[in-house]
């Protein structure tokens, strides 16, 4: 039973004669890109010698890259530390030397070839792979979609509580908030990277698109 109120100067219904529901949307896309951080860390007592040896693995690991086809542009350093280590002896501090670590972020455009820019990397002086990553270049047009969805979703949603009360709905939502977004790119755990192992099998998988809202719909007695 509904308690009737007259219907405003302009025809609409009143305030509390809403549906007020929420909208889902979600799409698995295939990723079109991919980025791997690829790090080159060695070890010496002395920090030059251990910079010196650090910087040719570098330029020798950025060179194997480029020879697959992979731009200097798509090459950057992610991080770069120089660290002492130390080992410990019956709660003693003993110097053991300097840690050079240099992280390289590589993009790769080319999904064939993912495995391979690892075991390159890995036979050239890498010798830590992690965040292999699978990503889509344009994400806004996919959740422009997604939203789509969502906003259909919700008005299938009111027309179906309409529907089950018996009352009349005006299709045209009053309100529509728009909820998160999620992007949700594929990541591949790091592993055990060990030259002269058999190639690398790198699978890129699905990317999940997601979006929410709440919409507020005006209904009428019938």
């Amino acid at each position: 039973m509904y308690n009737y109120h007259p219907l405003s100067r302009n025809g609409l219904p009143p305030k509390d004669y809403l549906i007020k529901v929420s909208g889902e949307g979600e799409m698995a896309i295939q990723p079109d890109s991919a980025s791997v951080n690829l790090g080159i860390i060695t070890e010496s007592k002395q920090v030059i010698t251990a910079q010196q040896q650090n910087s040719l693995e570098v330029t020798k690991v950025i060179d194997s890259l480029i020879s697959l086809g992979i731009t200097k542009n798509n090459i950057q350093t992610f991080d770069y530390r120089i660290e002492a280590d130390y080992d410990y002896d019956q709660g003693k501090q003993i110097f053991r030397g300097y840690k050079i670590t240099h992280i390289l972020q590589v993009k790769i455009e080319d999904l064939s070839i993912v495995g391979k820019v690892v075991d390159t990397a890995v036979q050239n002086g890498v010798n830590y792979v992690s965040n292999v990553q699978f990503t889509v270049k344009n994400k806004e047009s996919f959740y422009k979609q997604v939203l789509g969805m969502a906003v259909n979703n919700a008005i299938e949603k009111a027309k179906t509580i309409a529907g089950t009360l018996n009352v009349s709905l005006i299709p045209t939502p009053r309100l529509v908030i728009e909820g998160g977004r999620t992007v949700q790119p594929v990541f591949n755990q790091p592993g055990a990277f060990v030259k002269g192992a058999a190639s690398t099998q790198i699978e890129p998988g699905q990317i999940t698109v997601k979006a929410d809202v709440i919409a507020e719909f005006h209904f009428k007695p019938l």
